[in-house]
């Protein structure tokens, strides 16, 4: 069994910047394999944390390394609610909405990472610092005086009928369970009436609906209910819709203002079934297409060959560049985009053969290069790029080390996809790494030249002069050496390869030797120089700093949040298993009993 490396806690945070970066989020216990190592992957290294493994120091996990030193959320140690806090922020919901909140209402703008499902069951089970056995309705209800449906009053089949009667009487047709609020009774919904019809609750038997309902006690049918349609009529509503809007309706755009009741989608249903006094066999789409003449997604007009180029001759005297399916909309035919385009050419729709695509066409006929449409390789041809490459630079390429120069538009990255995928005329299966050890009998780190700490210091000095910052791990390629990337150098730290001590780290090396502070290493600390520093803040604001207090005034780049995580782990040279408050507890009763010990004064 191959033994593990060690692990160090600036390593660890500097996986997780580079995943932060990558994917945009931190890395959780699930996130897989860690880019990079040999095979590592993230739920061994929130193993490591809690049970103390590869040098590390136990009770801690990958969600409290991040809440602690990179701010992130640990669901597993959530702030308590309060009652209180918990009504100011339904207060402001309704100011700000016009509505109270309920547990689908979403995040709470006012408590970053909060929702309002999270309060409904910590309120619900007793989490949180909360007593249980409420809910977010029933707290509302208590306190701000809001109906709760759960405790709505019961039901007959008497009053819903006398309200069913009281609808159609006003609005000359029959109710649904989407004609909105019950107007004879204020806070009561069709909706709600439904579905209480339906499962035994507020008093009824439930295994019932509005429509059995309807159809049992005042004959009224499945489609009866609802008053007929005309085409006249669909299209006045469309025009209103489109005045209000802006644009036309759609199938999913919800209930129609004009025809309380009706939405869209029932619309849509009654064209294409025949309902409602309708013929049948159309549709929405189709009807707007017709009459306002939309654009209708099943008679679209044919494409030619020479309006497709005539339009990308115009978006490259445009914007300086030929277009890709990608490109989105043609600037030059509204309602066209560049997709659609590339699948009519691909599989022969709207009047063109099918069998080609957007790049090949413009291959074709503009003569631009189709980096799909490749010429063949050979592995003679590829071993000669290599020999020319290690000649000129002293060490072998790898998938990462850029362009070919002597194959300009190729780079070392799609020679080693294209060994591996099998195209271009390879087999497949392969890679530039194989290549090299079966051509050349170079191994996968062997035909890396040796480091020293000086010639990184080299390449990192050139940096800083380049870019004004120090390199990181997840920086570009070493200007000053061809081939080689600050990834790999960091790699070669921590491992101890190519002549390197096992166990150091890129930062840690410009930390000692050029005095650069990172996110991934900082310097050690001492209870000498952390008293010094609290000495300092209690001067100037009159009380000593907590472990929330911000940055350290006394300290560029130190926060006290770290320095209480570095006495409570054991890091940065302290002992561990104290914390900022336990050291300030000590100082505080030896100002005490030096302040007993003075004189009094006569």
């Amino acid at each position: 069994m191959t033994r593990k490396s060690v692990l160090h806690i600036e390593q660890i945070l500097a996986w997780a910047d580079a995943h932060f970066e990558r994917t945009g989020h931190w890395p959780e216990a699930d996130a897989g394999r860690i880019p990079g190592t040999l095979d590592d992957r993230w739920i061994n290294i929130n193993a490591a944390l809690r049970l103390g493994l590869r040098g590390l120091r136990q009770g801690s996990s990958l969600a409290r390394l991040l809440a602690e030193q990179r701010g992130k959320r640990n669901r597993k140690a959530l702030p308590p609610y309060s009652l209180k806090q918990i009504l100011a922020w339904a207060d402001v919901h309704r100011t700000r909405t016009g509505q109270w909140p309920n547990s689908a209402s979403g995040s709470l703008g006012e408590a970053p990472g909060e929702t309002w499902t999270a309060v409904d069951m910590a309120l619900r089970n007793g989490i949180r610092g909360l007593p249980g056995g409420s809910s977010l309705a029933r707290l509302l209800a208590q306190h701000r005086g809001v109906r709760n449906r759960a405790s709505m009053g019961h039901l007959s089949r008497q009053q819903i009928l006398a309200w069913v009667d009281a609808h159609q009487a006003r609005t000359g047709m029959w109710p649904t369970c989407n004609s909105g609020p019950v107007s004879d009774a204020p806070g009561e919904t069709w909706n709600a009436v439904d579905k209480a019809l339906r499962v035994p609750r507020r008093g009824l038997r439930g295994k019932s609906s509005l429509a059995l309902l309807l159809e049992r006690h005042r004959g009224v049918g499945r489609h009866k209910r609802q008053r007929p349609l005309a085409a006249e009529s669909i299209l006045a509503w469309t025009d209103a819709y489109h005045r209000r809007h802006g644009g036309w309706p759609k199938v999913g755009s919800g209930s129609i203002r004009e025809s309380p009741g009706d939405s869209w989608a029932k619309i849509n249903t009654a064209l294409r079934q025949g309902l409602r006094g309708l013929q049948g066999g159309s549709s929405l789409a189709r009807l707007l297409a017709e009459h306002h003449g939309t654009r209708y997604h099943l008679n679209l007009p044919p494409f030619t060959i020479r309006q497709i180029l005539s339009w990308c001759d115009a978006h490259h005297r445009k914007h300086g560049r030929w277009p890709n399916r990608a490109t989105g909309p043609i600037d030059d035919a509204p309602g066209e985009t560049w997709t659609a385009v590339e699948i009519a050419l691909r599989n022969g729709k709207r009047g063109l053969p099918g069998g080609s695509s957007l790049p090949q066409l413009l291959q074709e006929r503009r003569g631009v290069p189709n980096r799909l449409g490749r010429s063949k390789l050979s592995i003679r041809q590829v071993m000669a790029w290599i020999d020319a490459h290690h000649e000129r630079t002293g060490v072998w390429p790898y998938d990462k080390s850029g362009p070919i120069v002597d194959a300009p538009g190729e780079t070392w990255l799609q020679i080693d996809r294209a060994l591996r995928k099998g195209c271009r005329g390879f087999a497949g299966g392969s890679s530039l790494a194989k290549l090299l050890r079966n051509q050349r009998g170079v191994g996968t780190h062997r035909h890396l030249p040796p480091l020293t700490v000086e010639t990184i210091l080299r390449w990192a000095d050139a940096h800083h002069k380049r870019t004004g910052r120090w390199p990181k791990p997840a920086s570009d390629s070493i200007a000053a050496a061809p081939g080689e990337t600050w990834y790999g150098v960091a790699n070669a730290l921590r491992d101890g390869r190519r002549g390197l001590p096992r166990g150091g780290s890129l930062a840690r090396l410009l930390a000692e030797h050029r005095g650069a502070r990172s996110s991934y290493y900082s310097p050690p600390l001492s209870e000498k120089q952390i008293l010094a520093w609290a000495d300092a803040y209690h001067e100037k604001h009159g009380k000593w700093p907590s472990a929330h207090a911000g940055a350290v005034e006394a300290a560029a780049g130190e926060n006290w949040t770290n320095i209480d995580y570095a006495l409570r782990a054991g890091a940065r040279g302290c002992r561990g298993g104290g914390s900022l408050s336990r050291l300030l507890a000590r100082r505080r009763r030896g100002a005490k009993k030096n302040r007993g010990c003075r004189p009094r004064e006569v």
